[in-house]
């Protein structure tokens, strides 16, 4: 087993693709903590104790999570209706810590996650409980939203059969994510000392973004009507939101009554991001990947109940009749990037 190609693979795509959620976790629970010390009129220097805690924790999960996986195998990982609940929470709480940051009603304090009395009395300080406990919390949780990236990992230490390799291979693929996180730690304990009169309102807004998008491929995953871009498609003024690769191919090639359609699998979307099918006429859609993977790597068709999970270097197909005429989407696990196939 190379470790370095793992570790690598988390330093580079890793790291970005796990981001939308997991980092705007650590960044909101950050900026409630500053938007608490404001209120109160503390000014105190903010350290980077905080986003340790949330990666100690978070690698931890991950290490047991690894564990199990090399022992069990794929019963007990999660199911995709599982992820999409969490990530939907996940993306909820950050909604409402960015209201409370933008001070839109009293009442989103109480979403502020606080640390229960006997920690306090255990860490005899209750500024430390309030500073670890919360991204400690949330850096164990984010096991139940992992990436694509992080996905094709759990395949890896599924198919390792090994409890202490599964460990090993979850354990060094968190560290090649945490510079990363680590960056976005310390960028904003540094945003909040410098700039503590428009920290609040800069935080809010961007953690208000990373939940919106959070929100939005929740709801494309599940298979909603409601979308960003199904908003975007009914507008009069046509916007694409899919992000990725946008290139159009045409009149797939039809062999023996069936349409090929060939896409590569990138790292940040697909290529072509939009192709043209018939209605009626059997589809074999081909997925590409190169040697490296991201969340792209996670491919689902929702309205078809499609799932496919991507190894590195090879060519996966899916078969399909598209039985009416409209559009089909497929997208990585967190709805990060979409593949549009419209049916003419």
């Amino acid at each position: 087993m190379d470790f370095w190609v793992v570790f690598l693979t988390g330093l580079t795509v890793g790291g970005v693709s796990c981001m939308a959620v997991q980092g705007g976790l650590l960044a909101s629970t950050i900026a409630a903590r500053e938007e608490e010390d404001i209120r109160a009129g503390l000014h105190h220097k903010h350290n980077l104790w905080p986003t340790l805690a949330f990666l100690t924790t978070k690698f931890i999960a991950y290490l047991i999570l690894g564990f199990i996986l090399g022992s069990f195998g794929s019963a007990l990982s999660l199911s995709d209706s599982a992820r999409i609940v969490m990530q939907i929470a996940a993306a909820l709480y950050m909604i409402v810590v960015a209201l409370n940051l933008l001070n839109v009603h009293p009442i989103f304090r109480y979403a502020i996650i606080q640390p229960p009395r006997f920690l306090s009395k255990l860490v005899r300080s209750q500024s430390k409980s309030k500073d670890l406990f919360a991204p400690a919390a949330l850096g164990a949780l984010t096991v139940f939203i992992p990436c694509g990236t992080t996905l094709a990992m759990e395949a890896l230490a599924i198919s390792s059969g090994n409890p202490f390799l599964g460990a090993a291979i979850m354990g060094m693929f968190v560290l090649g994510t945490s510079p990363l996180f680590l960056g976005l730690g310390f960028l904003t304990t540094v945003l909040g000392d410098a700039f503590r009169t428009k920290f609040l309102k800069l935080a809010g807004v961007g953690v208000l973004y990373l939940g919106i998008t959070s929100l939005n491929g929740a709801l494309v995953v599940a298979g909603s009507p409601v979308t960003l871009q199904t908003i975007a498609d009914n507008s009069p003024i046509q916007i694409d939101l899919s992000g990725g690769v946008t290139e159009q191919q045409n009149g797939p090639l039809a062999a023996n009554g069936i349409q090929q359609v060939n896409v590569q699998v990138l790292p940040n979307g697909y290529s072509p991001g939009y192709v043209q099918v018939r209605v009626g006429v059997p589809v074999q859609l081909n997925l590409t990947t190169g040697s490296r993977l991201g969340c792209a790597s996670s491919f689902r068709i929702p309205s078809l109940g499609i799932a496919r999970n991507l190894g590195p270097n090879t060519t996966s197909t899916i078969e399909f009749t598209p039985e009416q005429k409209g559009k089909i989407i497929g997208t990585c696990s967190m709805g990060m990037f979409y593949l549009i196939m419209e049916v003419v």
